[in-house]
């Protein structure tokens, strides 16, 4: 066989190296942040299992819960002196990863059409009905 040498490519004599850029396609339109022009934000910890999470990445829910169930609370009532007394509230701040927030249905996957609608849906409850 014949060995012919060639030259590398980006080397050639005379031509620039010419790249075509190429628009890869994006899922979300905030790239799964909400950072905008900040170059950096503060990281925080997942509630679940402590990864580190860009803190405008992380998905945030404010929990309110009552400190005792609704039967101890009756009886607290009860025998409470100080008329029209309201126990106190946990009130929890949960920041989670992507991952955590997916696996515990805090969020849940959405198909591309439903990603560009930008309500939040709560969760639906079942009615309560009086017996």
């Amino acid at each position: 066989g014949v060995f012919v040498e060639r030259e590398p490519t980006n080397q050639l004599k005379g031509r620039k190296n010419k790249t075509k850029l190429i628009n890869m396609p994006t899922k979300r339109r905030n790239h799964g942040r909400s950072k905008k022009g900040r170059g950096h934000t503060a990281i925080i910890r997942c509630s679940n299992c402590g990864k580190a999470v860009p803190k405008d990445k992380a998905i945030k829910r404010f929990n309110v819960r009552n400190m005792v169930d609704a039967s101890s609370a009756k009886d607290i009532k009860e025998q409470c002196e100080i008329p029209d007394y309201t126990l106190p509230k946990f009130f929890l701040k949960l920041q989670y990863c992507v991952s955590c927030a997916i696996h515990s249905r805090v969020v849940r996957v959405r198909s591309v059409e439903d990603r560009k609608k930008r309500v939040f849906l709560r969760p639906s409850r079942k009615p309560q009905t009086s017996a």
